[in-house]
């Protein structure tokens, strides 16, 4: 949903170049139209025929908005209750009546996340559609809950529930932010499997398509959730293996058979599962910062080496969890992820047996947690950043 603030994950879309580029164009263009008293506004334009006949049923649970309130939930979208920008547009604050839905005044009422479709944005309003189809049926606790929907001439908005801790990629990699404990990333990956489990197991099965660590948000108790769902997919029905797409998606997440042949299948959201699991283990991103020579390397380059050896594996653990976790628990942390980075897809497990392996992690014997020494902090550094060390 776009509620990562700050300096933003360096990764791409994988569809193509056009399309990054035509975001950033749009994000340039974005940022000089806002005025001096800070207030986006929203154009009315009329129905573009590009539009109108690309449409879907919208689910009967959901609240239809009009602009008018929408505009005075969010104090005419200014800046100031900013949530976060994307491709897709732009995610402002928002307060309505929990029992009326109408506008009221900051402070009161219930906080909601309102995101703007931009209005030039074809490929955006696809997937506008996708997620007001897919966030408007399905219902489960590590899914944001979709609230409403407002469709007013040309403009697109959608009206969800404020997860108030914002995106793991800002606990994770932010360094202002305090570290993330053990115990809470291994709750996180249990919220993710739920979900990712859940629409697995739907008729036909639901493939995500678009995990990262800036699309699981989290509540006030630190309870993850999946957002942003105009990527999803229906999977394969009867006896298809697959569903060919075009590829998108985000660089070091996806699927390397995804990637290369446009085959998808629910296994492409397990490989995406095992580079956040290696997120949450590493503190680093899936594709890191440019090195000396300009050589881009993603986290599942970086920690193969170390994957297969249950010792040398704890030289990837985030150096920012000071040792304090439990060796036997991270070690079969990164197996796990292992089987789910398996290169042939058939052999990743489903997320069902991840989601049951993770469980068994979770209520293993606690084991008193390991403490690195010095030396071991200033080895594992030494590693992060490239350098030999003896």
């Amino acid at each position: 949903m776009g509620l990562c603030g700050g300096k933003p994950a360096n990764v791409a879309h994988a569809s193509s170049t056009q399309f990054l580029d035509d975001m950033l164009n749009n994000k340039r263009k974005s940022n000089s139209k806002l005025s001096k008293n800070h207030t986006k506004t929203v154009t009315f334009n009329k129905v573009s025929k590009a539009h109108k006949d690309d449409h879907l049923p919208v689910p009967i649970n959901l609240r239809a908005f009009s602009l008018s309130d929408l505009k005075a939930a969010t104090k005419n979208f200014r800046q100031d209750g900013l949530l976060g920008e994307g491709g897709f547009g732009q995610v402002f604050k928002g307060w309505i009546d929990e029992t009326t839905f109408a506008p009221v005044k900051p402070g009161t009422g219930m906080v909601v996340a309102v995101k703007i479709l931009k209005a030039e944005s074809r490929q955006g309003h696809r997937e506008w559609l996708t997620e007001l189809d897919y966030m408007g049926r399905l219902r489960h606790k590590n899914l944001v809950k979709l609230i409403g929907y407002c469709e007013e001439y040309e403009n697109r908005l959608l009206v969800y529930e404020f997860m108030p801790k914002g995106c793991l990629d800002n606990h994770l990699f932010r360094k202002s932010v305090e570290p993330m404990p053990w115990a809470t990333r291994i709750r996180i990956a249990l919220d993710v499997a739920e979900g990712l489990s859940f629409l697995h197991s739907q008729e036909p099965s639901i493939i995500y398509r678009d995990l990262k660590a800036s699309n699981i948000l989290l509540d006030s108790e630190l309870n993850a959730k999946l957002s942003d769902f105009g990527l999803a997919r229906n999977g394969p029905v009867g006896d298809n293996t697959h569903v060919s797409t075009r590829v998108v998606g985000t660089n070091g997440y996806a699927a390397p058979e995804y990637v290369a042949t446009g085959h998808l299948t629910p296994k492409n959201d397990v490989y995406s599962f095992g580079v956040v699991l290696l997120e949450l283990l590493s503190g680093r991103r899936a594709i890191a910062e440019e090195r000396a020579g300009g050589v881009e390397e993603t986290l599942v380059e970086w920690v193969k080496p170390f994957l297969g050896d249950g010792k040398r594996v704890l030289r990837i653990m985030d150096t920012r969890l000071g040792g304090q976790y439990p060796k036997k628990g991270a070690q079969a942390v990164a197996a796990l992820a292992s089987r789910c980075l398996h290169n042939d897809h058939r052999f990743r497990l489903t997320m069902a047996e991840v989601l049951a392996s993770l469980r068994e992690i979770q209520n293993a014997p606690k084991e008193v947690p390991r403490i690195s020494t010095d030396r071991e902090h200033r080895k594992i550094g030494n590693l992060k950043e490239g350098k030999n060390s003896r």
